[in-house]
């Protein structure tokens, strides 16, 4: 994978190059941010740069041999390949989140290598997935995934050997805030005392939850999000999209490439949570109770994180319509089927209701989050909303 792949993000692939050029590259590297803004297609990138380049005489203290440097961020020596291009290169290693199957032995600990086929056939698809589509690809949507003791007992072992084309070993780890403590404390000796050569390049969501030992000994990059004029070039670019939609679409993606992808899938999970929007405020105005309870029962046959992501989509919805009353585009981010719902709805959503839905929303994201009855949850939620949608 090129730096050109990447979506944006070009002071981030600059300093990269950068600290190479200048001989100054950390042994452990951790890229933080949202999800979907090209932490990942970075963090590959930047592994097939350092293994696409040609070994020279020792320079740098950390490393036993430095290597030269090539002119462009894209012009490794070898930038075609075959081994690059398909990500199966010998020094180059992953570690993501894994779960347990139930063919797996009582004392087996999964290692990334037991899902080695279906992270391929993703991160070859694109390199912009979220662990939900992670998740889905290992058929385990109502497990929680983590970074088990026995993944860094395997990246001991896959470290210690020798690269086997002479230059750097880099080791990518997705997620790195999954571990489970034993995976962590092992972990941290590796950082502390590197195998030669070695490149740790992490990318990470929610750094507050790694180990202060851990994020103390990397060196910290903080990925922002993509403008939304990034995203509406890279959709006209790459994807063909005409101008009006690619800048709407860019809108909504709140500067993730990943986000903007979803918005282009015909059937995406946001219209099946603004069907379900639109069909509560209408049985709400309406006071179909019997309805509303069917409504309920509905969401809670979705497992806890899609219940929580469709009360974070009623957020934002909430929000938008209550801007839409302003009459500034400017002002709102919605999809031209949001929009049009809108026009005649919006007006519900006022000055003596909006933080009343608010707290509404964030009481049952917090119970369904302490594993409440979702039933109960989301009819009580429904119920409520009778009273506050018809506050003027």
């Amino acid at each position: 994978m090129k730096f050109s792949e990447v979506i944006g993000q070009e002071e981030v692939r600059e300093r990269l190059v950068q600290m190479v050029s200048e001989d100054r590259l950390p042994h452990a590297i951790m890229l933080c941010g949202p999800t979907g803004i090209g932490k990942k297609a970075l963090a590959v990138a930047f592994a097939c740069y350092l293994l696409g380049r040609k070994a020279e005489k020792p320079s740098n203290p950390l490393f036993s041999e430095s290597l030269d440097i090539p002119e462009s961020p894209d012009n490794p020596e070898s930038p075609e390949s075959p081994m690059l291009a398909k990500l199966e290169h010998p020094d180059l290693h992953f570690t993501y989140p894994t779960i347990k199957l139930p063919s797996m032995g009582s004392d087996h600990m999964p290692v990334s290598d037991d899902f080695a086929r279906e992270w391929h056939e993703l991160i070859m698809e694109t390199p912009y997935f979220s662990m939900d589509q992670w998740m889905t690809a290992i058929d385990a949507e109502n497990q929680q995934a983590i970074i088990t003791a026995g993944e860094s007992d395997d990246l001991v072992r896959k470290l210690s050997l020798k690269s086997s084309q002479g230059g750097y070993k880099v080791s990518v780890i997705w997620l790195p805030e999954r571990m489970n403590i034993a995976c962590a404390n092992k972990l941290l000796k590796l950082i502390e005392e590197p195998p030669t050569q070695t490149v740790f390049i992490m990318v990470c969501e929610e750094p507050d939850k790694l180990l202060e030992t851990i994020r103390s000994r990397v060196q910290r990059i903080d990925v922002k999000k993509l403008p939304a004029e990034t995203i509406c070039q890279a959709l006209i670019d790459r994807r063909g999209i005409d101008p009006e939609s690619a800048r709407r679409i860019s809108r909504l993606a709140n500067g993730s490439w990943m986000k903007a992808l979803e918005e282009l899938q015909v059937g995406t999970e946001n219209e099946q949570f603004l069907d379900l929007f639109i069909l509560l405020m209408r049985l709400a105005y309406q006071r179909n109770v019997r309805e509303l309870r069917k409504w309920s029962e509905t969401l809670s046959a979705f497992g806890r994180e899609k219940q929580k992501r469709f009360l974070e989509f009623f957020l934002r919805l909430v929000r938008e319509n209550f801007m839409y009353n302003f009459h500034n585009e400017e002002l709102c981010y919605m999809s031209q089927k949001e929009e049009d719902f809108a026009k005649n709805f919006a007006r519900f959503i006022n000055e003596a209701n909006v933080l009343g839905i608010y707290d509404l929303a964030n009481r049952a994201i917090r119970d369904i989050g302490q594993n409440a009855n979702a039933k109960i949850v989301f009819f009580d939620f429904a119920l409520q909303l009778i009273v506050l949608i018809i506050q003027k």
